[in-house]
């Protein structure tokens, strides 16, 4: 019914909790960017599908996973290692799956972003949509920052309301902040490289304003911290204990690298 695509790099510790949880699956593919660990032996030993494919971007992979994975069925997931399917989510995609007309190209889908097993849904916004679940050949993805997000589409996009869970600390606070330097570079040339649009602020299409209003706020001198104000206070942060204010502490953090990342290429 689904074929699911994970994107791997040294992700022994992760992947095979991953794996495990999408057992309903009966056609899992591992696209592998060049791990050094154990990766690819745990993914061939839990019966995936394994290929190998130089990371040039997130995008770029997905679109290289569906081009060249030899996936069985119309319907395809993609899921990260540090993102685990629940029993609510898989019986939420495959009634998605079941009922979706012909017009329908595709999904939006959600995590829950986990620290230390709580679920910060108030510090981390929630929800976030992605464009994660496609009919083969009816679309794309593109580049946006260090992410992607939904490309070419033939048909329309609807939405699966039942989270995922995703534990993006998986590796460590260190390994965090290592990946998220490089994160806040890319992020900078985006907002860098692309005028801002009065009528992408205002599109009627949700992606697209949410890319534009997200590029507007990381241009103001003093978003790190009205960020942190609006996670942490207005949206109820605080009341998620020592991980909410950890996390809204971190993505603190990660916005002031954007900026310093950003200032330093407006002055070169």
């Amino acid at each position: 019914m689904i074929s699911i695509i994970i994107l791997t790099k040294n992700e022994q510790n992760d992947l095979p909790t991953c794996l495990n949880a999408i057992a309903w699956c009966d056609d899992i593919h591992v696209v592998d960017s060049g791990s050094s660990d154990k990766t690819v032996e745990i993914a061939v030993a839990l019966g995936a599908s394994v290929y190998v494919n130089e990371f040039m971007s997130f995008a770029q992979q997905r679109n290289w996973a569906l081009n060249n994975c030899k996936l069985n069925y119309e319907w395809v997931l993609f899921l990260d290692a540090d993102e685990h399917s629940t029993q609510g989510f898989c019986k939420a995609v495959q009634e998605a799956v079941m009922s979706a007309s012909e017009d329908v190209a595709g999904f939006f889908c959600c995590g829950k972003t986990i620290l230390n097993q709580r679920w910060l849904k108030r510090s981390d916004n929630f929800p976030k949509w992605q464009f994660r679940l496609l009919r083969r050949n009816r679309g794309r993805f593109v580049d946006v920052g260090h992410g992607q997000k939904e490309g070419e589409i033939n048909g329309l996009l609807s939405y699966i309301k039942e989270p995922y869970l995703h534990y993006p600390f998986s590796h460590g606070f260190e390994a965090w902040s290592t990946k998220h330097l490089a994160y806040a570079r890319k992020d900078s040339r985006e907002i860098f490289n692309n005028r801002l649009s009065l009528m992408s602020v205002i599109s009627n299409h949700g992606s697209q304003r949410n890319t534009a209003i997200k590029s507007l706020a990381r241009r103001m001198p003093a978003w790190p911290l009205i960020r942190f104000v609006y996670s942490y206070i207005f949206r109820g942060g605080f009341t998620e204990g020592r991980e909410g204010l950890l996390y809204c502490k971190k993505m603190l953090w990660y916005e002031r690298q954007v900026k310093k990342q950003l200032y330093q290429l407006l002055n070169n």
